[in-house]
């Protein structure tokens, strides 16, 4: 049996420069948090959490910025969020604002969580209430990787989510280093069956 590693959609190396990568999204030097659904719209209630503790984490940390990534299944035009946050639909590259970011907030969807952890990034993951792979199977595998901070959406309140992101801000993470090849791997693989 073989172990093909990770597969992720982007080169580690174009992203080791943080500030370079900030640059080209328009960030500027402020402390940036960003919180994101992933792919589905049923996470919405987390938006809704990061904004109730965006003016708590404000009073701590004047000039945060938080943007909020809905997905492809989230309007803009439906968010009711405090002014100051920026509020995005569909981001084709998110993995570029997780590289970015000083901390990143998300549902605890296995794509999104192996990007920020691969990057190195500090993030705070919510699993999805009675959804096995995001309760069971994710949380085990970031658990060896000693990666992320986890959450549960339904006892967590705005100042606890605001209070935890203060600690966490910006702080160094030393993640196990994770094999991220495995597109390569697996070509390699069938690539030898077929005799080419």
């Amino acid at each position: 049996m073989n172990f093909l590693g990770y597969v992720i959609r982007f080169n580690l190396s174009d992203y080791q420069d943080k500030s370079a990568v900030r640059a080209k999204l328009g960030y500027g030097p402020e402390p940036l948090v960003v919180c994101a659904l992933g792919g589905a719209s049923v996470g919405k209630g987390l938006l809704d959490l990061c904004g109730q503790a965006y003016p708590i984490m404000k009073r701590q940390i004047p000039d945060l910025r938080m943007v909020a990534v809905g997905g492809p299944l989230y309007s803009p035009q439906s968010a009711n969020l405090p002014h100051g946050i920026t509020v995005k639909g569909y981001v084709p590259d998110l993995h570029e604002h997780f590289a970015a970011s000083d901390l990143t907030i998300v549902v605890g969807g296995g794509t999104s969580t192996i990007e920020l952890t691969a990057l190195r990034r500090p993030f705070i993951y919510f699993p999805l209430e009675r959804q096995f792979n995001q309760q069971i199977f994710i949380p085990q595998r970031l658990a060896r990787h000693e990666a992320g901070i986890r959450m549960s959406f339904g006892k967590t309140t705005p100042i606890e989510l605001a209070d935890l992101v203060v600690n966490e801000i910006g702080n160094h993470v030393d993640y196990s280093d994770i094999p991220v090849d495995g597109a390569k791997k697996a070509a390699r693989i069938i690539g030898d069956m077929l005799g080419v």
